[in-house]
């Protein structure tokens, strides 16, 4: 593994990319994305959650058991955020794409099967990242974030750095800039820094579905006032 981020540090990133989701979301769905500078450092928000999540999973010794876990945390809550995602709009077709949770879920799915190295495990990763990638946010782009940064934190080399840098660029196609590569700094300031913060194990997952709720009340006055929404 390459340098070591401290546990503070991932928090702290975690933090980050919470408050450039909410700025982003706010911007998006209650002022039309009119505010200055909230949608580019929204593009920061996805990279982040997913280099941090691949942080971990990169790590030495992971267990099956705490796998597990984060993969019924990332379902149950994606699934309870579902509602609210579509009722603020921007969704096809009554349900796509699937919101970010699954994106990582998803993501999770595949690095597991990779890690486990038998071909058969391999194959059925690569299906998944191909069939599922056209079904959650960011589709294959922000899956791919996550298995390149996966890599790296497991074996750092020029490849696998160039991966990375890659598959941040290639959020362009979603995002139509190249502001996600502004993410890999505050990694790599990360760590550099060793700050204490501790540890919630619930925040991140909890704050989803209940900050997609707020919006949408939000929404209703709004509405009632007359504001007009795009999205």
């Amino acid at each position: 593994m390459p340098d070591k981020i401290s546990n503070g540090a991932l928090e702290g990133l975690k933090y980050l990319a919470l408050l450039f989701m909410i700025g982003d979301h706010v911007n998006k769905y209650l002022f039309n994305a009119t505010l200055p500078g909230l949608f580019e450092l929204g593009r920061l928000a996805m990279p982040l959650f997913g280099i941090v999540m691949a942080y971990n999973l990169a790590r030495p010794g992971i267990a099956d058991p705490h796998i597990k876990r984060l993969l019924i945390r990332l379902a149950v809550f994606g699934a309870v955020s579902t509602p609210f995602f579509i009722a603020l709009g921007g969704i096809k077709f009554g349900w796509w794409p699937l919101n970010i949770l699954f994106t990582l879920l998803i993501a999770a799915v595949v690095v597991r099967l990779l890690d486990s190295g038998r071909p058969v495990y391999v194959v059925l990763a690569v299906a998944i990242f191909l069939l599922a990638g056209s079904a959650v946010e960011f589709q294959w782009y922000g899956l791919a974030v996550v298995v390149a940064a996966w890599l790296y934190f497991d074996r750092a080399t020029p490849w696998t750095l160039t991966l990375l840098i890659l598959s941040c660029a290639s959020l362009w196609f979603i995002n139509g800039n190249f502001y996600a590569l502004a993410a890999l700094p505050l990694v790599f300031l990360a760590t550099h820094i060793n700050i204490e913060l501790p540890r919630q194990k619930w925040l991140f997952y909890g704050f989803y579905p209940v900050h997609l709720l707020a919006l949408w009340l939000i929404r209703i006055p709004m509405a009632k006032a007359g504001y007009l929404f795009f999205m």
